[in-house]
């Protein structure tokens, strides 16, 4: 079986990575900075590397079919993200083309294009505006990777076991704010991580022929209206149902009394909507649906989004 190498592999994706290759029967490398990675898998071995530290990093790649790149530094100190997300990148990168490695792929993010309204956007058609130190180093990864051949993938919002962003902030905005906000009309591009990491490993293993771009979104092909999104999590965070519905301006003045970042209310009020479609014809599968995979993580979601675990 192919030899894969996966970076990130204790992080939310790359914990769900592991187990969608593992499924697969293939012979795993894996990397974790921080988090402990345990694994009883035969075939599968964890090797101390440091994105910062590219000394590291040799020999990592020696001997693998492909390389899955899952870790970043998301946050932080603004130096920390240049050298985990794009010199580290960079380093990674280079040791797999010294090794030989025949396919990189590279785990990024659709926050690269910075902030607007999207409907069916594609990434031929998008032009990157990072506006954070994450996303900004995240890029210069993504260039980094498609200099050397490789792949990238930009999900847009992942939910699901291990979840500690997404849904733990949506449930913190629902239990202040006093009203849906214009209906939660706009729609949003959503992809459950079981459906990404599968994408990623299919990717990482695909024939050279079947993939017809340099850069995939990885969402779902339908959007998902907000209203659905927030109501769902609202019933697993036991938030009760709002009575009345806020105009923007109401909203944005709540923000200001708060603190609360306009920027975090301006991404549910304004379509965020990706086309994911070239990625799931390419590798020939199709994604579940929200109503299907959220239901997967109900339980798990509600054991950790306690009013405690999401009180600001």
């Amino acid at each position: 079986m192919p030899t894969v190498v996966i970076t990130g592999a204790g992080g939310f994706i790359g914990r769900h990575v592991v187990r969608e290759a593992a499924r697969r029967g293939l012979t795993l490398r894996l990397t974790a900075h921080r988090s402990q990675v345990r694994t009883s898998t035969p075939d599968t071995t964890v090797v101390p590397a440091d994105l910062t530290d590219p000394a590291s990093l040799h020999g990592l790649c020696d001997g693998a079919d492909a390389l899955l790149h899952c870790a970043s530094q998301i946050g932080g100190p603004d130096a920390l993200c240049e050298a985990v997300n794009a010199r580290g990148t960079a380093a990674l990168v280079t040791e797999a083309r010294r090794a030989g490695v025949d396919r990189v792929v590279h785990l990024s993010t659709a926050a690269v294009y910075g902030r607007g309204t999207f409907r069916r956007a594609r990434p031929q058609d998008l032009d990157r505006a990072p506006v954070s130190a994450t996303s900004r180093t995240r890029a210069a990864g993504e260039d980094a990777v498609l200099a050397a051949g490789g792949t990238v993938v930009r999900p847009h919002l992942v939910y699901g076991e291990g979840d500690t962003r997404v849904v733990p902030a949506l449930a913190r905005l629902l239990r202040g704010l006093p009203g849906t906000v214009e209906g939660w009309r706009a729609r949003v591009s959503l992809i459950a991580a079981e459906d990404l990491a599968h994408a990623l490993v299919a990717t990482a293993l695909a024939p050279a022929e079947r993939l017809t771009a340099p850069v995939y979104h990885a969402c779902h092909p339908e959007p998902v209206p907000w209203h659905t999104f927030l109501s769902a999590v609202a019933d697993i965070a036991s938030v009760p149902r709002p009575r009345r519905d806020l105009t923007l301006d109401e909203a944005y003045a709540w923000c200001r009394r708060r603190g609360v970042s306009r920027h975090d209310l301006d991404m549910l009020v304004t379509d965020h909507w990706f086309d994911g479609a070239p990625l799931w014809a390419d590798l020939d599968h199709a994604p579940g649906s929200f109503g299907e995979r959220f239901a997967r993580y109900e339980n798990w979601y509600r054991r950790t989004l306690t009013p405690a675990a999401t009180a600001d």
